[in-house]
C-alpha cells in the first residue's frame, strides 16, 4: 500500500462516487443513493428509449472508470476498501432500468407507484449487494478493480430482473 496523502484526486473522486464513499454511516448505501439522485433528472426529462440508452452508456463508462479507479484505490487503501462505492452507483443504475417506463411522464413525481418502485430498486439492490447470493460473492474473486465492480453489477442485474417482474405483475 502507498501513502494516502499521495492518492491522486481524480481516481479518488471517481472511486468514492464523487465523495459519497466518505459517508461514515453505510458508504455503500450512500453510493447507491448517489446513483439514484443522479439518475432521477434523466428519467424525468428524457423519453423512454433515450433514458435506457443513456443509462446503459453511463453504466459502460462508469464501469470502466470504476475498474480503473478502484484498482488504484486498492493500492492506497488495501483490498476492496469500503470507501470505493462507484460499484454501488453503477449497480443502482442497473437496478433502476425498469423505472424508465416513467420517462417524461408529467405525473412521475406525484405518482406513488414511481416512488414505491424507486425505493424497491434501492432495497433490492442493497439486498443483493450485502447478502451476495447466486454467484455475486464469486465475482469478488476477479482481480483488482474488476472484482470490486463485478459483484455490484451482478447484484444490479438481479435487482433489475426482479423489479421488472414485480412491475409487470403488480399494478
Amino acid at each position: 500500500m502507498t501513502q494516502n496523502n499521495s492518492f491522486p484526486f481524480l481516481p479518488r473522486f471517481i472511486a468514492t462516487s464523487f465523495g459519497a464513499g466518505y459517508w461514515p454511516y453505510g458508504p455503500g448505501t450512500a453510493g447507491a443513493v448517489v446513483g439514484l439522485i443522479l439518475w432521477l433528472p434523466l428519467v424525468l426529462t428524457v423519453h423512454f428509449a433515450g433514458t435506457v440508452l443513456i443509462t446503459l452508456g453511463l453504466i459502460a463508462v462508469f464501469t470502466a472508470l470504476g475498474v480503473w479507479s478502484a484498482g488504484i484505490a486498492e493500492q492506497y487503501w488495501g483490498p476492496d476498501p469500503s470507501r470505493v462505492v462507484m460499484d454501488e452507483t453503477v449497480g443502482q443504475w442497473l437496478a433502476m432500468i425498469p423505472l424508465s417506463v416513467y420517462a417524461v411522464r408529467p405525473d412521475a413525481l406525484t405518482d406513488g407507484w414511481f416512488w414505491m418502485w424507486t425505493i424497491a430498486s434501492l432495497i433490492l439492490f442493497r439486498f443483493f449487494d450485502i447478502v451476495k447470493p447466486l454467484g455475486v460473492r464469486k465475482m469478488e474473486e476477479l482481480p483488482g478493480g474488476w472484482g470490486i465492480m463485478a459483484d455490484d453489477i451482478l447484484a444490479g442485474v438481479y435487482s433489475c430482473v426482479i423489479l421488472s417482474i414485480c412491475m409487470y405483475f403488480i399494478r
